[in-house]
């Protein structure tokens, strides 16, 4: 489980709460219409924005947020590496038998292309043209919140200034309301340009870059599928299969999965 998402907006929140306004003040900073107004008109702006059909996806966001790191890079390799030892042993049927054990539809359709005897550049147009798809649904989804963290902002400052307007409107500097009123009347105003900073910056615009992170890591995972799925239909020796593939991701992790392979090969021959 990944939980750097709720760890940050409880530092942040602890560093506005401790470090900037001190929990003795924090009276000074609750107005409940001035959340009504942020975060409603935040959330009406999605809302006029993008259809239902998209906005009923958010509650699924939260899953994909706390889910950790979803994608096995090195059990793909090693599953790619074992099918073209198959493949060389056995010819490409016999992968058939091994795509009905898999629980993946992207990997099962690509691995069943290959077994159909579909022409390589027409295998990886259809995957890629699937990867393309799900790269628009993504970024679709990122998008409500990066319009969230734009709008939030926005509507802090109509707060700010619905209230300005007021706190002016009934200004009498010879009565009641005078200038003693000023100060108090201000910090009212400015506070939901507070709140729509807090919105933007420490809950949607995080939110954001999580999923935006979680999409990179799922291209990552299916280029890699789709590259090894093509190099065995082309009959790659699986040792240049494996080198490869670990290209796809950083040195550090490279030698990390060139290591295992080594240590798993070691033990065997020990067996």
């Amino acid at each position: 489980m990944d939980i750097t998402s709720i760890l940050g907006v409880i530092i942040g929140t602890v560093l506005i709460v401790f470090v900037g306004i001190s929990p003795a003040k924090l009276g000074n900073f609750w107005d409940g219409a001035s959340i009504a107004i942020v975060l409603g008109g935040t959330v009406a702006a999605a809302i006029a924005s993008y259809p239902f059909g998209r906005l009923k996806t958010l509650l699924k966001h939260t899953k994909i947020l706390f889910q950790g790191k979803k994608y096995n890079i090195g059990a793909l390799i090693d599953t790619l590496v074992e099918m073209a030892q198959l493949a060389r042993q056995n010819g490409l049927l016999a992968l058939e038998e091994k795509a009905n054990e898999i629980d993946d539809m992207f990997f099962k359709q690509g691995i069943m292309l290959i077994v159909d005897a579909t022409e390589p550049e027409e295998v990886r147009n259809l995957l890629e043209s699937d990867v393309d798809a799900m790269l628009t649904r993504h970024e679709d989804c990122i998008g409500i919140y990066q319009l969230m963290e734009a709008k939030a902002p926005a509507f802090g400052m109509i707060g700010t200034l619905v209230g300005l307007v007021n706190m002016l409107k009934g200004m009498n500097l010879e009565g009641e309301g005078g200038a003693g009123d000023i100060g108090p009347a201000m910090a009212t105003a400015l506070i939901t340009t507070f709140y729509g900073c807090v919105l933007a910056h420490l809950i949607f615009a995080p939110i954001a870059a999580k999923l935006k992170v979680r999409n990179d890591e799922e291209l990552l995972y299916k280029q890699i599928m789709i590259e090894g799925i093509l190099a065995i239909q082309a009959g790659d020796n699986p040792k240049f299969l494996r080198e490869k593939l670990v290209t796809f991701v950083s040195q550090k992790e490279r030698q990390k999965l060139l290591d295992s392979e080594g240590s798993s090969k070691g033990s065997a021959s020990e067996e």
